[in-house]
């Protein structure tokens, strides 16, 4: 009797199968390691703004005629090698923060243009949707909120909360 040789391997079905099954696992996580991202950003943006207002109390401090920077760039080194600070050059945040851009946040200070600066305002506004969903927004208060910017093109003012985006972060 003569033995029939069988051909050990994967059927082109089996393979299939296996393919399918690794094209649904993929386009259930992509989805979520977006979000995922979103949300690391996010945290990333509010880290980042309580760096910044502890930074603006080290200013105050240091610079009691200046009051609050009115700069993010006067925060950090402002080009200087940080051997010698001043008020235009601080050296307080470092030069990824000063330069008003992290984690894919644009961050904006702005002081009240008072001598001395008695208050301030920080932003941080996702550059893109796929950074980050929420912008928020704080104050020398030390409270940081949630809030909608108008729509690029649409003059008018901010607006507390959001879609997913609602109340104040602690």
């Amino acid at each position: 009797m003569r033995r029939l040789r069988r051909d050990s391997g994967f059927t082109l079905i089996e393979l299939l199968i296996v393919v399918a099954i690794i094209f649904m696992v993929t386009a259930l996580a992509i989805p979520r390691l977006f979000s995922a991202r979103n949300k690391a950003n996010e945290a990333s943006a509010i880290a980042s703004i309580k760096a910044i207002q502890a930074a603006e109390s080290v200013y105050q401090n240091t610079y009691p005629d200046k009051g609050y920077s009115p700069t993010l760039v006067n925060l950090g080194s402002n080009g200087s090698t940080c051997e010698t600070t001043s008020s235009t050059n601080a050296c307080i945040l470092d030069q990824a923060l000063s330069s008003g851009f992290k984690s894919g946040y644009l961050f904006d200070l702005v002081g009240d243009g008072q001598t001395p600066d008695q208050t301030y305002t920080i932003k941080a506004t996702p550059q893109s949707s796929s950074a980050g969903e929420c912008s928020f927004i704080a104050d020398q208060t030390g409270g940081i909120s949630y809030y909608n910017p108008p729509p690029k093109g649409v003059t008018g003012s901010a607006t507390p909360g959001g879609s997913s985006c609602t109340g104040a972060v602690n």
